[in-house]
Order: structure tokens, then sequence, then C-alpha cells
């Protein structure tokens, strides 16, 4: 049956989370599609920010830190983003990259293995397509502590769940797939392999359901600029069972990146470390205040969901989105080359859709950027389509894939090709 873009506009109207668009600020003429590499700015985003600049740290200056609690920002950030990744308060801290917050839970992870003496385990196992920074930062770790990082695809990970087996590290949402692991069944796999699991967040947080406590999981990280919507290079998080936080604390187990932040008295400007209770003692540098201050905007727009259904009804208008998008690809510019990457199933699937071409993918994805719709493309042959549910509209999926089929068969990529070739040479 043929999908029109009336079809698309009713569903706009009986959209519930429609309204959740106002929070934002998005260019006329453009349709984005790209909110899975850098989300949109939050309406409220500037007037904030400048508050911040102008009156806390203008007129406050080193007193807000107090009065405007900019030391507290961390905690309540991160308990913030806790409610959209199955955390308790207490739970999530907010600051600095991924990579750093990742070299922090993943050094611990692999000092709770050392600390049981089982010379055995001695692997940190991940996805061969794993995003890159994930695999540099374990790969310096293990030559650091004498560990092996073993990659694999994602077909092979349950074989390697036995007693060589330190760390399972996956990233929830696949950068390059779409694909969605199931996170509770293979932290329970990894548990009953006698392992830890730690999982990246960057493309799931804010954008499907996660329930960490609920999973059992170890560590997770993920990253503030993506679907929480905090603006380019914002801080990232990171989340640690608080069995873990306990046992750190009763055996006296630093986190190797024992910054003053991190002290159970930063302010005593003590000469030797003590490291703080809780997640506090995830902490390192001094906090950076204007992207704290920003992304605390971006998650307080996800946290306006809570009202409408939260992330289940997110979740709903994702799948429906992503669902749309597919139909519509299959429909309207079969015959071009376009292969499905992404799962069809639901249960498989983040909320983004990757095509593969084997010949002019990024000549496609630049035409389609050319006239305001804007995806990516990841080497050597996917382009990447992400849908933000709390700002993409069916409409604009309809239109998207429009202008998809006008590029395809006008020809007008090959353009963009040669546009390409030239500026190389």
């Amino acid at each position: 049956m043929t999908i029109t873009r009336q079809d698309a506009l009713a569903l706009d109207a009986r959209d519930p989370l429609a309204p959740l668009r106002a929070q934002f600020t998005l260019p006329t003429g453009v349709i984005y599609l790209d909110g899975n590499s850098l989300g949109v700015l939050p309406a409220v985003a500037p007037t904030r920010v400048a508050q911040a600049v102008q009156q806390e740290w203008g007129e406050g200056l080193i007193r807000s830190w107090n009065s405007a609690n900019w030391v507290t920002l961390p905690q309540r950030v991160g308990d913030k983003i806790g409610r959209v990744i199955g955390a308790q308060p207490g739970e999530t801290l907010a600051g600095e990259s991924t990579s750093v917050n990742l070299y922090k839970v993943l050094a611990a992870a692999l000092l709770l293995v050392r600390q049981q003496s089982d010379a055995a385990r001695r692997v940190i196992v991940s996805e061969r397509s794993n995003f890159p920074t994930d695999l540099y930062i374990a790969e310096g770790l293990a030559r650091q502590h004498g560990f092996e990082l073993k990659l694999v695809e994602p077909d092979e990970i349950a074989a390697q769940l036995g007693p060589s087996l330190a760390v399972l590290m996956l990233t929830h949402v696949n950068y390059r797939t779409g694909r969605m692991h199931d996170m509770a069944a293979l932290t329970r796999a990894a548990h009953e392999a006698g392992s830890l699991a730690l999982w990246d967040l960057a493309h799931s947080a804010g954008a499907v359901p996660v329930d960490l406590n609920a999973a059992d999981a170890d560590f997770a990280v993920g990253c503030g600029y993506k679907y929480l919507n905090g603006g380019p290079g914002a801080p990232a998080f990171l989340w640690v069972h608080p069995r873990h936080l306990q046992r750190m604390e009763r055996d006296d187990l630093w986190q190797p990146l024992s910054g003053w932040f991190g002290h159970a008295a930063p302010f005593e400007f003590s000469p030797h470390y003590r490291p703080a209770g809780g997640i506090a003692r995830f902490a390192c540098g001094t906090p950076p205040v204007l992207g704290l201050t920003a992304l605390e905007t971006g998650v307080d727009a996800l946290l306006a969901a809570e009202a409408l259904g939260g992330m289940a009804a997110l979740r709903r208008k994702s799948l429906a989105l992503t669902d749309l998008f597919i139909a519509l690809v299959e429909e309207r510019c079969a015959g071009h080359g376009l292969a499905l990457v992404t799962p069809r199933e639901h249960a498989l699937r983040g909320s983004q859709v990757n095509l593969a071409r084997a010949d002019g993918g990024y000549a496609i994805v630049q035409a389609l950027i050319a006239r305001g719709v804007i995806g990516d493309f990841r080497a050597p042959d996917v382009l990447r389509f992400g849908f933000t549910p709390l700002y993409t509209g069916f409409a604009e999926v309809w239109d998207a894939v429009e202008h998809l089929r006008q590029v395809l068969e006008s020809g007008e990529w090959q353009e963009a090709r040669f546009n390409q070739k030239a500026a190389v040479t």
C-alpha cells in the first residue's frame, strides 16, 4: 500500500509528543536526521548559558561555586540523567568526556578483577565494530595492566563468555549498524561466567529505554551531545553499580584518575589523596560549569517527556519513525542499490536507520545535505540517519525520503562525487 504525505501528516496530527518539539530551535528549511551525532539546540540554552556567564560568572564570580551551586553540578545533572537510564540518585556523575569516563570505569573494573587474584581472567571482550575511542581506551588499559583486548563479531560474543573473560565491554546500540544488544541477557550471561559487564550508552541514553539497575549492569558511560542535546563537546556521564562503590570504599580501592574533586574533602587541600564516598570518588578535575549548564537544559527538555509517557512513549514514536523511513525507502527508492543495515526487529533496533550502498554513499549524503536533509556517512559505505523522537516529525521523514528518491533518480549525487574528487585532487 502506497504511503502518502497525507498519511504522514495524519500521524503528526495524532502524535502526543508533538508539543515537545517547541522546546528546541530548529533551522527553517532543514530536516535534521543527525541527532545521533549532535543533538539540536534547546530553546532555553542560550538564555540559561548567558545567565551563567553574565550573572553567575560575571557578577557572582568565585562566590557562584556556592551561591549558584556550581560545585554540585556533576551530581545534580548526573541524577537527572539517571532518571532516563534506570539509575537511583547518587549513582550517576556528569562531567569530562566519554573517553575519560570510560578510562576510569574500565580501569576500576580491571582493578576489581585483579583484586580477586584470578590470573586466568585477563581478557576484555568487545565488538570489532565498536566505536573506536572505546577500543583505543581498552587497548591502552590492556597493554598497561597485562590484559588482552579481544574483538569479535556480535554472533561470537556468547562463545567468549568463559573462564578467561574479565570484562564484557559493549556499546548498547552500535553506531555503524543501529543494532541494539539485549543488555539484561548479556549482563546476566557475563555474570554467570564470573565476569563484569560495562555498557556504553552513547547511542541509547535518551533514545531507547535503559534500566541499568534492572539489568544488573556493573558500569556504564555515555555522552551528553547526542540524544541528550547538551551541545557540541558536552560533558559525558558515568554510572557505577552501588555494590562496586561499596566494595571500593570498603577495600580502599581508587579509580585511576584521583583528581582533587574526587577527594573526600577537596578544600582541605591535603597533600595526600583520600577518595570521596559514593559516586563522587569517580570525579576528577574541576567541573566544566558552562558545559554542564548547557547539558542540563538538554536533559531537562528530555525529562519533559515524563509527563507524556516518558521513555516508553519516546520509544514507541522512535520505532514508528524508523518503521516509516524503512518502508518509504523500500517503496520509493527501490532499484537504487540501497541495502538495509539496521535490524528490522524492534527489539534489535536503536533510534537510527543505516543504509549501505557499494558506490557513491558519501556523495549521496552530501547531495542530501545540500538540499537541507542532514544525515551522515560512515566509511566505507554506510548512509546513517538518526531519529530523535523529541523533535522529529513523520512528515519530515516522508519529505526526507522524497529528497533521497530525487537525488538518486536525478543523478545529482554524481555531481557531489565529482566535487569531492576535485577537492581531493
